[in-house]
C-alpha cells in the first residue's frame, strides 16, 4: 500500500484490507467478541423473565407492575441505542463498547441488592441503557470488519449472541436459583459482565473505517497497529479522505438529523416502522413466555424450558438467515421469516393444550421470529454509510424499541384484565406480520 504512486483514497484502503483477500483471524476475533458481549447482554436483560415469579412474590408485585420492570429495561435500551450509540460515530466504537459493558456490569450487580419497585425500575433502566448502546455499536463494528459478501452473516452472528445469552438464563437458573435465589442470577450476570469489560479493553480494536475517515489523535499509528494484526502492509501516511466522507462529517446533532435527509428518509422511516412492530411482538414473548405458560397451568420449570426453546430456536434461525443471505436477497428472507412466525403464533394460539406440540411450535416460532428480526439489523448495517452507520442502526433499534416498551407493558395490562395466553398470542401476531410486510419494501440484497 505504501508504494502506490497516486494518493490512495480511504475508501479504497478499506476495500483492499477488508473486502479483498482472505479473512484474517483478527476479523474473526472481532465478530466473535461482539457476539460474546451480546450474549452477556442477552443474559443480563432477559434474566428478569426467569426470575419474574420469585421477584413478584418477594416484592408482592401485580402483573401490571411487573410489566413496568420489563418495560423500563427496554426503555433504557431504547434510550441507549438512540442517544449513546450515536456517540460512537464521534468518539469511536471501541470507547463506547468498553463504557457500555462496564455500565451494564455495575448496574446488574446492584440489582441483586434491590428491595423496592423503584430500585428495580431505575437499575433495570440503567442496564438497558448500556445494553442498547452496546448492541448497536457491536453490530456496526462487526459489519465494518467483514467483507461485503459475509457482512449480513457477521451481523447475524453478532446479534445471535443476545438470544443465545437469553437461552442460557434458563440453563444457569437451574444451577443458581435453587441455592442462591433470584439475587444469585444478578450476582452471576453482573460479575461476569464487569470482568468482560477488561477483555473489551484488551482485545476490541477501533473501527478501521472510523480511524481513516474521522482522523482522531494518533490515527496513523493506530491504523498501522490494526493493519499488522490483519496481516496487511502498513501505511507511510494517511490516505486522502473520500470527498463524500469529508462532506458528511458532522457533529452529533448533524449526524442524527442526516438520517432524515432526502437520500435516507424513505429507508429510515421504513426501518423504524419495521423495528417498532417486530420489537413489540418479540419482547412480548421474551418477557412473558415463562409467566404465560405458568398461567396456563404448567410448572415454572416448564415455563423456563419453553423460554429456552424459544431462544435456542432464535440462535438457529439467526445463523440460518445469515447463511441464506449469502445466496438470496436479504429483505426477501426477512419477509418470509417474519410473516411465517406470525402464522406460527396463530397456530400456537389455536392449538389444543398439548404440551409437546406447544413446545414444538414455540421452538419454530423462535427460529422464524428471531432469525427474521435479526435480518433487520443486517439491513440497517447495509443501507447506511460509515459516517452515520452507528447512528442509523442505533435510531432504528431505539425508536423501534419503543415497541419493546409498549409490548410487555400492554401484555401485563391484558393479563391483569383476564386475557388468556391464546388471546395474547392472537393480538401480538398482527404487528409481527405487518413488520414483515413493510420490511419487504426495502429491497436490500
Amino acid at each position: 500500500m505504501s508504494d502506490s504512486a497516486a494518493p490512495a483514497l480511504s475508501s479504497n484502503v478499506v476495500a483492499e484490507v477488508i473486502d479483498n483477500g482472505q479473512i484474517s483471524g483478527q476479523q474473526i476475533l472481532v465478530v466473535g467478541l461482539c457476539m460474546f458481549f451480546n450474549m452477556l447482554d442477552g443474559f443480563d436483560i432477559t434474566a428478569m423473565a426467569i426470575v419474574a415469579t420469585a421477584v413478584s412474590q418477594e416484592l408482592q408485585l401485580t402483573a401490571d407492575r411487573l410489566g413496568l420492570i420489563f418495560s423500563f429495561a427496554l426503555a433504557g435500551m431504547m434510550t441507549g441505542a438512540m442517544f449513546l450509540a450515536p456517540v460512537s460515530d464521534i468518539i469511536g466504537r471501541r470507547k463506547l463498547i468498553i463504557l457500555s459493558v462496564t455500565l451494564v456490569g455495575v448496574s446488574v450487580l446492584l440489582t441483586a441488592n434491590a428491595t423496592t419497585l423503584t430500585e428495580f425500575v431505575i437499575l433495570r433502566f440503567v442496564s438497558g441503557l448500556g445494553a442498547g448502546a452496546m448492541l448497536a455499536c457491536q453490530a456496526t463494528l462487526a459489519a465494518e470488519y467483514s467483507p461485503e459478501k459475509y457482512r449480513s452473516l457477521s451481523v447475524a452472528a453478532t446479534t445471535a449472541g443476545y438470544p443465545f445469552g437469553a437461552m442460557m438464563t434458563a440453563v444457569v437458573a437451574g444451577f443458581i436459583m435453587p441455592e442462591y435465589g433470584w439475587r444469585g442470577m444478578f450476582w452471576f450476570g453482573g460479575g461476569v459482565t464487569l470482568t468482560m469489560g477488561f477483555v473489551a479493553w484488551a482485545f476490541i480494536p477501533e473501527s478501521l473505517k472510523y480511524l481513516l475517515e474521522r482522523r482522531p489523535a494518533n490515527a496513523l499509528q493506530r491504523i498501522n497497529k490494526i493493519l499488522l494484526k490483519l496481516k496487511k502492509d502498513t501505511l507511510d501516511k494517511l490516505p486522502v479522505v473520500a470527498r463524500e466522507a469529508v462532506g458528511k462529517a458532522r457533529g452529533l446533532v448533524g449526524t442524527m438529523t442526516s438520517l432524515l435527509a432526502r437520500e435516507h428518509r424513505v429507508v429510515t422511516l421504513i426501518l423504524w416502522a419495521s423495528f417498532f412492530l417486530c420489537f413489540a411482538t418479540l419482547y412480548f414473548l421474551m418477557s412473558w413466555i415463562p409467566k404465560l405458560m405458568e398461567q396456563s397451568g404448567y410448572s415454572a420449570e416448564t415455563g423456563h424450558f419453553a423460554f429456552f426453546l424459544f431462544n435456542l430456536g432464535g440462535v438457529i434461525g439467526i445463523f440460518t438467515l445469515g447463511a441464506l443471505s449469502t445466496r438470496w436477497k436479504l429483505t426477501n428472507l426477512v419477509f418470509v421469516f417474519l410473516f411465517s412466525s406470525a402464522v406460527c403464533m396463530v397456530i400456537f394460539a389455536s392449538a389444543p393444550n398439548q404440551l409437546t406440540f406447544l413446545l414444538t411450535v414455540i421452538f419454530f416460532m423462535g427460529i422464524l421470529q428471531q432469525g427474521g428480526f435479526t435480518g433487520l439489523y443486517a439491513v440497517a448495517a447495509k443501507v447506511y454509510p460509515t459516517e452515520i452507520r452507528s447512528t442509523g442502526i442505533g435510531w432504528a433499534i431505539g425508536l423501534g424499541r419503543s415497541g419493546a416498551v409498549v409490548g410487555p407493558a400492554a401484555a401485563g395490562f391484558l393479563i391483569a384484565a383476564g386475557f388468556s395466553m391464546s388471546a395474547n398470542y392472537y393480538v401480538f401476531a398482527v404487528p409481527m406480520a405487518l413488520g414483515g410486510m413493510i420490511s419487504y419494501w426495502l429491497k436490500v440484497k
